[in-house]
């Protein structure tokens, strides 16, 4: 139960890859999305709905209303008549907790339906008034959950530390096409062959510290290589502070502004385009970024908050920095002065398989 088509994201993106696993392994699996995921008037995009067709193959039922108490008793009566064996729920937002709470609940009165939460977040990032109760009433209708970091198991046992808690890192995001030359990718995107790239890749919110990026890239050092960043996500946060930032440190020649929504199958091309991926983050659990580079077998520059650092083997797959603009701008002179990159993709390569979605499943089913 969770975000799937019609709806986008990477939430979307995980639920549908997470359900394709279930049937490849001879699984009866359904998707319970969405009627309304949130008000458009707290949604701080442009859209929530994804114009691509639907997955094929895969069922998925548009049911779930997040703020209509009513629908809750409706749902989870429905599946508790179902009676599947596991209803899985991915939770990120205590807004979503009365919801998933209360039909979790409901579900798991046939005595037969076991409730497993894979856990993006249990605090949220951004925090309101209320979310530790609302987490804890979410918690509390759980039987058993399936944490993707260290950090996240830790947040959990604030709430619960009796209930079955397994780690289990994000797996690799492989929906998004295969890697295609880097020079295939450039010409693609219309860019100049000549160049050098990074990359900042999601929605950009606040805590994912692109303002950190852009004064790494204001660094004198980083200037006189050339280097440009590629920007690429939608803003879910006002974006005149970083634009006054782009002309404050004049870095409009420096960077490729590609801030509206990216298309599942255009992902690719922005990965495969850049030398590096870079999480500048201010405060994080985990990424599903880093495992869309670890698919697209790229070197990754994280910082050394929440979960990132475990995923990421610094000086290997890339680098562990510290949240400061000249810890990023020092690990990306080494990565280029010292011509890394080929050594990191070898090891990237090595270690995306610790990564298989099979191995998600089988803690799922095992816990």
């Amino acid at each position: 139960m969770g975000t799937a088509h019609p709806f986008r994201g990477g939430l979307a993106a995980y639920n549908e890859r997470l359900a394709n696993e279930f049937l490849k392994e001879g699984d009866e699996v359904e998707i319970y999305t969405f009627t309304l995921q949130y008000p458009n008037f707290l949604f701080p995009g442009s859209s929530q709905y994804s114009d691509q067709e639907a997955p094929i193959g895969l069922k998925i039922r548009e049911l779930v209303n997040s703020i209509n108490p009513f629908n809750w008793w409706k749902v989870g009566r429905m599946i508790r008549k179902e009676a599947p064996d596991i209803l899985i729920i991915k939770f990120w937002l205590p807004f979503m907790a009365p919801c998933f709470g209360t039909i979790a609940r409901i579900a798991n009165g046939n005595k037969k339906t076991k409730v497993i939460s894979i856990l993006d977040n249990v605090i949220p990032h951004e925090k309101r008034i209320g979310d530790m109760q609302l987490i804890r009433y979410f918690v509390n209708s759980v039987d058993a959950f399936v944490a993707m970091s260290d950090s996240v198991m830790a947040d959990l046992k604030k709430f619960d530390g009796q209930k079955p808690c397994v780690f289990k890192p994000h797996p690799i995001y492989d929906n998004f096409g295969t890697p295609v030359s880097k020079e295939a990718a450039i010409q693609k995107l219309g860019l100049s062959a000549n160049e050098r790239y990074l990359l900042f890749f999601g929605f950009i919110r606040d805590y994912k510290g692109l303002d950190i990026l852009l004064e790494a890239m204001a660094d004198e050092r980083i200037r006189k290589m050339g280097i440009k960043a590629i920007i690429a996500g939608e803003f879910y946060t006002n974006a005149q502070p970083y634009l006054d930032l782009i002309k404050e440190y004049g870095l409009e020649s420096s960077l490729i502004m590609k801030t509206d929504f990216i298309s599942d199958d255009e992902v690719k091309y922005y990965f495969c385009a850049s030398d590096i991926i870079v999480q500048p983050y201010k405060h994080a659990t985990q990424s599903g970024v880093t495992q869309i580079g670890y698919h697209f077998e790229k070197p990754m520059l994280v910082t050394d908050v929440g979960g990132l650092a475990e995923i990421i083997p610094n000086g290997k797959a890339g680098y562990v920095v510290d949240v400061s603009a000249k810890s990023i701008a020092d690990a990306l002179v080494d990565f280029y002065e010292n011509q890394r990159e080929q050594d990191m993709v070898a090891f990237v390569n090595h270690e995306k398989a610790k990564y298989a979605w099979s191995e998600m499943t089988k803690r799922i089913k095992t816990i």
